[in-house]
């Protein structure tokens, strides 16, 4: 491959220090390190030594007009992706933004109305576990209709311990105004996106949600979610981050079989050889002791399949990364377009609404009300600005 994009890495924090090993090291054939920036003195003294070549600039405005890069990532503090995301592309810069989109739904439309009007550049998000070969396959066998309907589904994904000496490392950590929130904006959207992106998205939400629960934080630490499909299908969501060993448990029930996810790793996929209300209505007592005391043939009513996969840990980012370039240069179709990121930030923004006021909330929320009363804990924390809401 002769032609490559020049990526921009914006914040030479943990994420763009990963994005910038995994091209250097040639993880993302399609992709080179166009530049490099931080505001940080003593990263950029850091990316210099480590990357020989690469120009390294102090803010992200000088870069988008440098001429050295092709597209930008953003791997900066949440509130700031959809700004940025909006200066790249309007300067012409391919843009991929970092997990969440946004904080609130106000400013991540915002962002994606400004990419409608701009086509002819690509916009794409980090949602990497959606480049998960499991969730990939589990996916494709949902929308083929393998298992029918939903009916209802559970994800409980507490493998998100983080000990009080993490939120003690920085001032803006785990704080309204600095994060914008706790769990759901920062350890779990990637799971907020597969399971919409899977199963649908919900129609409204009713939620339980802990701050400053079992750490010295005044944002999320526990939550717990019930949403309703419609047509009287139902989902839950639990995560936390004081479990210290986790659970990280996917099922998804259909009219016509199951799916269970464990660990992000291993699938069993039930498929029942009919409708289940058809084999409720065909089975008589005889047959259901016959189930129930394991003598039946369950081959009859249903078979099963066990799906793994291995996945290389950075493989997902760089997958889509070169998924990213490859649309730049040949069209190839985005893996995680920009737009779908605004799905996952108006669960969350959901949760928090119903756990605040107290009452089921729609996903098409009251955005005033919701920043409304984010920027009454934004005050209350009397530590950063309130926000506006475009």
């Amino acid at each position: 491959m002769t032609k490559k994009v020049r990526l921009g890495i914006i914040g030479l924090g943990a994420q763009g220090g990963m994005y910038a090993k995994l091209i250097k090291d040639g993880q993302v054939p399609n992709m080179e390190i166009g530049a490099i920036v931080d505001p940080d003195p003593a990263k950029r003294d850091k990316a210099a030594a480590e990357y020989p070549g690469v120009p390294v600039y102090e803010d992200y405005a000088t870069v988008l007009a440098s001429g050295d890069v092709d597209a930008v990532v953003t791997c900066v503090p949440h509130y700031l992706h959809p700004q940025m995301g909006i200066d790249a592309l309007a300067a012409g810069i391919h843009a991929l933004v970092e997990k969440p989109a946004g904080v609130y739904t106000a400013q991540v439309k915002e962002l994606n109305a400004f990419a409608a009007t701009k086509p002819e550049l690509t916009f794409g998000i980090m949602f990497n576990q959606r480049n998960n070969p499991l969730y990939r396959k589990i996916k494709e066998i949902v929308d083929a209709g393998e298992i029918g309907a939903i009916r209802r589904t559970n994800w409980i994904i507490t493998t998100w311990w983080r000990p009080q000496g993490y939120y003690d490392q920085s001032a803006w950590r785990a704080t309204w105004g600095g994060e914008g929130g706790g769990v759901l904006v920062n350890q779990a959207p990637h799971q907020l996106d597969l399971w919409q992106w899977i199963c649908g998205v919900p129609k409204s939400v009713y939620a339980k949600v802990a701050y400053g629960f079992r750490r010295d934080i005044a944002v999320e630490d526990e939550v717990t979610a019930v949403v309703d499909y419609g047509d009287g299908a139902t989902g839950t969501f639990v995560t936390a981050v004081h479990d210290l060993v986790g659970t990280d448990r996917f099922e998804i029930l259909g009219d016509k079989g199951k799916i269970v996810v464990d660990g992000s790793k291993t699938a069993t996929v039930t498929r029942l050889v009919k409708d289940e209300t058809e084999l409720s209505a065909s089975m008589d007592m005889e047959d259901v002791m016959k189930l129930f005391m394991g003598q039946a043939n369950t081959e009859d009513l249903y078979t099963t399949e066990t799906i793994e996969f291995e996945s290389a840990w950075g493989g997902q980012h760089a997958g889509v990364l070169e998924n990213f370039a490859a649309n730049i240069l040949d069209g190839t179709p985005l893996l995680a377009p920009g737009s779908d990121g605004i799905n996952g930030v108006r669960l969350a923004n959901a949760i928090h609404l119903s756990s605040w006021t107290g009452q089921e909330v729609p996903l098409d929320l009251d955005e005033d009300l919701y920043l409304t009363e984010l920027n009454k804990r934004i005050r209350e924390e009397g530590k950063f600005p309130e926000r506006q809401k475009a």
